[in-house]
């Protein structure tokens, strides 16, 4: 009996199954057969080619345009230069050395064939390297040989319907293999032996047998087949996930958290009373539900989202204030020391002298604003962990130096975790978890919007608040791609605005991929096959400390420049941000540790180089450094690649909007969803397979209600083994880990 824990090995012989362990980590039965395809293809209709994305492993069907050898001039040999077409865009394809006049036999013009390998870029022009391709149709010599293309196999005689299965691939295992090896597992797979969905939770919701969706997603016999397989797939994931938070949920109320209600009269009242603006109706709304959290036992577990600059800090500091007025501590926990260092002089700037506790001209009732860093001066830190430990200090800043066992507070009752995709949820879990038999309340901030089925997926044990309104002041920010692959002459006019905007008295920062100064950077670009000629990583990414040079030698000769990245010992950075935000450096090129929370009003302008190799949450996070003044803002995204490429439609995106709300739905879209079911987030391989976040919120809700109704009556899932060997399935043990500690 072949069930789904069974190893590939005796099945498909040593050398296949390695390779579908080496290449796409897949080792059983159920590994395999949950490996579904990433679209299907029909027979005669090509694949869209001006979709593909850089250094992306695809799998194409195309139709050969043109394919003509040529002499290689640097080494002996000959290379075949060919071009394929989907009707509309092109692609180009090289071969190398001696099997290339072969490869010009099969390629012949308008044969149709499926292609795969890895996209780079070459002269501008998107291509495949050595790519290997399977034949479908066409006038080559092997178009009707078992033996078509270097794969061995002719996808004529394998797909002998309509529909082509278009599977995740790696280098070495292609779709096609892939195929092959699903249909023969198939024919010897002896099913589900018990569903683990409910027979009245499948007729409730109209879903086909867990055994009859996994043999209709790999080989459909139509669209209707493959839609009802897709919806039974989607609602076990769906499921899964949301048991799984629903039992996060339950547990949080097994310890109490300590009440911390409002208490007339003191500090914050004090603060509130000395506020130079008005808070946006927003701060006040999600101030007033967070004031209400606080007041009760019931622990606080809130995500708040925002614009860059939408007040979140301003929320939070009411929020800590509350805290400490109650008695407690607070603590704000931050991603970098640099950002650590400005929070902690921004809270006591905002506070002054009610932040004074125990210096001279400290106001009544006042409190105390303690930093602490990993890197800190010995004296400096054992004065921090002394105020700490006797609760002198009321609000606490630091990096994750505060989640050690050796920093001991005297009454945690708030954690305020700012940027929380910056850290890993392990060390967000210490702080909430420390022993105690009260838990503290937590609140999680990010700049980056979450769109809404991902808060329901990702962070469904917490409330979600959102502040979509700007405060007052804020200026306009103007987006531009600057192409320099295209338009060389636009990098000089960029140089150019930053001496006029220094002119006016502004400052700027030129961000860079790494930091280049011979170690390992803290900013890696993504790996990339070496051996593909035209690969772009030729050419590494930009680097602080050589742009830095570069820019000080040559076209921005004259200005006051300085670098900032997350190497420097703490005192540099911080003497470099001080000088900063006194004008006294005039560009600062730094890595992405300015990305959130540096505040700097008189900086206007934002070159970000090398701008296709972050992410769109994080172009607009950079964006959101300037136009914090009165002066309007500047971004301008710096890039080499191709006008016709995914990646500068990217920056097009970005270059087209401020809506951060916005820039999330097209991240999430763009990255594929990535793993949010575990710390990767490459976007290559999902703990989500088949369930999208950007489809398929009624699935997601409907699971919601369901999973929490099962809970409340069963949380252990002790009287439904097939939802819990179901959770086991989809959640393995990293990722349960994960959603729990998240």
């Amino acid at each position: 009996m072949t069930t789904f824990d069974d190893s590939l090995v005796p099945l498909l012989g040593k050398k296949t199954a390695d390779a579908l362990e080496t290449g796409l980590g897949l080792t059983t039965v159920g590994d395999l057969l949950r490996h579904y395809p990433r679209r299907y293809d029909e027979r005669g209709k090509l694949t869209e080619i001006s979709g593909l994305e850089l250094g992306e492993h695809v799998t194409v069907q195309a139709r050969v345009k043109s394919a003509r050898l040529k002499n290689m001039r640097a080494r002996r040999g000959e290379m075949l230069d060919a071009i394929i077409t989907d009707g509309t865009s092109e692609l180009h394809l090289v071969f190398f050395g001696r099997g290339s006049r072969k490869v010009e036999r099969d390629l012949l013009p308008n044969t149709k064939a499926m292609f795969a390998g890895k996209v780079s870029v070459f002269n501008g022009k998107l291509q495949l390297a050595h790519p290997d391709y399977e034949i479908i149709d066409g006038l080559g010599e092997n178009a009707d040989d078992e033996a078509a293309g270097p794969v061995g196999t002719s996808a004529a005689s394998k797909f002998a319907d309509a529909f082509i299965p278009v599977y995740p691939a790696a280098q070495g295992i292609q779709s096609w293999n892939v195929a092959k090896c699903v249909e023969q597992v198939l024919a010897v797979w002896d099913g589900v032996e018990e569903d683990p969905l409910p027979a009245d939770l499948r007729e409730s919701e109209d879903l086909i047998t867990l055994e009859k969706a996994l043999r209709d997603i790999h080989r459909p016999d139509g669209w209707p087949a493959v839609t009802v397989a897709q919806q039974r797939l989607k609602w076990d994931e769906a499921l899964a996930v949301q048991l799984a938070l629903a039992q996060r949920r339950h547990s949080a109320t097994a310890r109490p958290a300590a009440a911390c209600p409002r208490v007339p009269g003191r500090v914050a009242d004090a603060f509130d009373a000395r506020l130079p603006f008005k808070l946006t109706s927003g701060q006040q709304a999600v101030g007033d539900r967070i004031a209400e959290d606080l007041s009760t036992t019931q622990p606080m577990n809130r995500l708040l989202q925002g614009e860059v600059g939408s007040g979140k800090t301003m929320v939070a500091l009411r929020a800590m204030l509350q805290v400490v007025d109650a008695g407690r501590q607070s603590a704000m926990l931050a991603p970098t020391e640099v950002l650590a260092a400005q929070h902690a002089r921004s809270l006591r700037e905002l506070l002054g002298d009610l932040g004074q506790a125990g210096e001279l001209g400290g106001a009544e009732h006042a409190t105390r604003v303690t930093l602490l860093t990993g890197s800190m001066p010995t004296a400096q830190r054992k004065k921090a962990l002394l105020e700490i430990m006797t609760g002198e200090a009321g609000i606490v800043v630091g990096t994750h130096a505060l989640i050690q066992d050796k920093v001991a507070f005297a009454d945690l009752g708030l954690v305020v975790v700012d940027e929380q995709h910056r850290f890993g949820v392990e060390q967000r879990a210490a702080l909430s978890a420390r022993p105690g038999d009260a838990v503290p309340h937590v609140l999680v901030m990010t700049a980056t919007p979450i769109p809404r089925t991902v808060a329901m997926t990702v962070y469904g044990d917490l409330e979600v608040s959102a502040l979509r309104e700007l405060p007052g002041g804020r200026s306009p920010i103007k987006t531009s791609v600057v192409p320099t692959a295209e338009k060389p002459q636009w990098l000089d006019r960029a140089w150019q605005r930053i001496h006029e905007e220094v002119r006016k008295g502004h400052q700027v920062y030129v961000v860079c991929p790494r930091i280049g100064d011979g170690e390992e950077d803290e900013t890696k670009p993504p790996k990339e096959d070496k051996k593909s000629t035209g690969d772009p990583d030729k050419r590494p990414p930009l680097a602080v400390v050589d742009v830095a040079n570069r820019l000080a030698a040559g076209p921005l000769k004259g200005l006051r420049i300085d670098i900032l990245h997350g190497r420097l010992a703490p005192d540099d950075k911080d003497a470099v941000m001080r000088a900063f935000a006194a004008n006294e450096v005039q560009v600062l090129v730094a890595t992405t540790v300015v990305e959130v929370g540096v505040n700097v009003p008189n900086a206007t302008v934002m070159v970000i180089m090398d701008a296709d190799r972050f992410g769109v949450s994080q172009l607009h996070q950079l964006r959101g450094r300037v136009g914090r003044g009165s002066a309007p803002g500047l971004c301008l995204l710096v890039s080499e690649m191709p006008g016709a490429s995914a990646t500068m439609q990217r920056l097009r995106a970005v270059e087209s909007t401020l809506d951060g709300f916005e820039l999330a739905q097209l991240d999430l879209e763009l990255r594929r969803e990535g793993d949010i079911l575990g710390a990767a987030q490459s976007g290559t391989r999902s703990g989500l397979k088949m369930l999208s976040l950007l489809r398929d919120e009624d699935t997601i809700e409907a699971a919601r209600a369901v999973a929490q109704e099962i809970v409340d009556r069963d949380p252990n899932l002790t009287a439904h083994p097939g939802l819990a060997t179901l959770l086991a399935g989809v959640l393995d043990e990293d990722r349960a880990d994960y959603l729990e500690k998240a």
